[in-house]
């Protein structure tokens, strides 16, 4: 992108000639010529680039960029030889993704559910998932609604909430940062409150570090980020306890002594509820406008018509959102 009034011999180049190469002259306003796309005579120093003129003042010739930027990378097209080979393969996912989304939308509004079971996301989420890898349903349940979801488990026994859920375990302390605590906290305590009907949750917040740092003496996280947002918290009038060792928090809630466990990273709370709980456990997604339950596990799609598939953890998920819905209706 160059200014319009800039010297002509303003250097332009592509130190990859199998890209497309876009000319944008900008302030177009500063000389007096109409914004859009710019044709070889138009171009004076004929580039044999494409050339759009953009004025910064009214915005226009926005559109005509972005035209010509779609064009380049070949949506729509059914060939080309653009460098961007996965483009048609991307659009046909998001147009499927799209579609199923609508199907469930439908079916949301007709039967003016409350609830909304994961089963009714699986193909948004198999298409999704197909562009960008991992892509978890809370991930795009988020993104659709504007609310940052928290992960949470319910089995029989323990509760637990996740600060950080799918993460490579080296990518784990930068991610548990102070607002990420709260937020967590925070949209556990209102569900057990809302939804569980519980009217002084108890809750106990994980420390990072094996034995919660011990003092600092095993990493600074919990000085520095977990317990000034626990002091904050228990300002506010919250019963939350924290940072405490995992073993502790899960022991203590493992005998029915606490309402929640918020753990750090996926492993630190799923492996001592599922060792408890696994296959009465529900994965209940928190801090959203709408009711999502799921199973604990994966789809199992490998048992599909086999006759073996536990169906446990589904009937406890769509009892659970029966619950709920129960509950915000004589509310």
């Amino acid at each position: 992108m160059i200014d319009d009034r800039e010297p002509k011999d303003t250097e332009f180049s592509s130190n990859d000639t199998a890209q497309s190469v876009i000319r944008v002259l900008n302030k177009i306003d500063l000389s007096g010529r109409t914004p859009g796309v710019l044709n070889t005579v138009d171009q004076e120093d004929e580039s044999p680039s494409p050339t759009v003129a953009v004025s910064a003042v009214t915005g226009a010739g926005i559109h005509d960029l972005e035209q010509m930027i779609i064009h380049c990378l070949g949506i729509g097209e059914a060939e080309t030889t653009s460098p961007f080979s996965a483009r048609e393969r991307h659009v046909t996912c998001l147009k499927r993704a799209e579609a199923a989304l609508d199907e469930a939308s439908d079916r949301f509004q007709e039967s003016q559910a409350c609830e909304l079971l994961a089963e009714d996301l699986k193909r948004v989420h198999t298409e999704l998932g197909a562009i960008t890898g991992a892509f978890g349903a809370d991930d795009m349940l988020g993104e659709i609604f504007g609310h940052r979801p928290v992960m949470a488990f319910t089995g029989s026994t323990m509760r637990v909430a996740l600060v950080t859920t799918h993460l490579p375990l080296a990518d784990v302390p930068s991610a548990v940062t102070s607002a990420m605590v709260e937020h967590t906290v925070r949209t556990a305590h209102r569900a057990l409150i809302d939804d569980l009907g519980l009217e002084a949750p108890r809750l106990y917040v994980c420390g990072l570090n094996p034995h919660a740092g011990e003092d600092g003496e095993l990493g600074k996280t919990e000085k520095t980020v977990i317990a000034p947002v626990i002091e904050r918290l228990r300002g506010e009038g919250m019963s939350v306890e924290g940072p405490i060792c995992a073993e502790a928090a899960f022991m203590t809630a493992a005998r029915g002594e606490v309402d929640m466990v918020v753990a750090m990273y996926h492993d630190q709370g799923l492996v001592p509820l599922k060792v408890v709980d696994f296959g009465r456990s529900v994965n209940w997604t928190l801090g959203l406008p709408i009711i999502r339950t799921s199973v604990d596990h994966g789809t199992a799609d490998a048992l599909v018509g086999t006759g073996n598939a536990d169906p446990s953890s589904m009937q406890a998920a769509i009892r659970l959102a029966m619950d709920i819905v129960r509950r915000r209706r004589t509310s």
